[in-house]
Order: C-alpha cells, then sequence, then structure tokens
C-alpha cells in the first residue's frame, strides 16, 4: 500500500486508467471478432459496415492512446486485405461465370 498521499492517488488513478483502457480494447476486439464472424457468414454488405466500425473503433483506441498507432494501422492493414482477398476472389468467380 502507497504511503504518501500522492502514490495513493497514483494509485487510483491507475485503476481508472486500466479498468478505461480494457475495456477500449475490448471494445476493438469485439467489433474485430464481429467482422471475421460476417467475412464467414460470405455477407458482403454486412462485412463492409463491420469493417467500416471495426476501422473506426481502432482508430479511437490509438487517438486515445490506449493502442499505439502502428499496431492500430496493423489491425486495419489486416482486416482490409482479409476483407479484398475473401470478395475480389468471389467477384473474379461471377465476371467468369458471366462471361
Amino acid at each position: 500500500m502507497a504511503n504518501k498521499r500522492s502514490a495513493e492517488k497514483r494509485a487510483r488513478q491507475t485503476i481508472k486508467r486500466t479498468l478505461r483502457n480494457s475495456a477500449i480494447k475490448s471494445k476493438v476486439k469485439t467489433s474485430i471478432r464481429k467482422f471475421l464472424g460476417a467475412l464467414v457468414d460470405k455477407d458482403q454488405a454486412r462485412a463492409a459496415e463491420l469493417l467500416k466500425q471495426a476501422v473506426k473503433t481502432a482508430d479511437q483506441a490509438a487517438a486515445k492512446g490506449v493502442i499505439h498507432a502502428n499496431v492500430a494501422a496493423r489491425y486495419k492493414a489486416r482486416l482490409m486485405r482479409r476483407f479484398n482477398d475473401a470478395f475480389s476472389a468471389a467477384e473474379k468467380q461471377e465476371t467468369e461465370a458471366g462471361a
């Protein structure tokens, strides 16, 4: 336990900050999980909307300093690549079948 008032205050602040940061990180992970679920279902419109939401939550977390900006960029790049790989192949098959 802290012996000085300033140390006690810092301990209280750390607890608050830890709770806030874990909630924001959880929100980012949940949005990514929802997006990946839409990819599995092959629902392009829903996946596009959830991708947009996941990118937004990652950017918000980076802006608040909860995750590093480069980590947010890495998340976004990976999600975009997954989206493009999943649906560009489907579009190619549709155009080949129609031609």
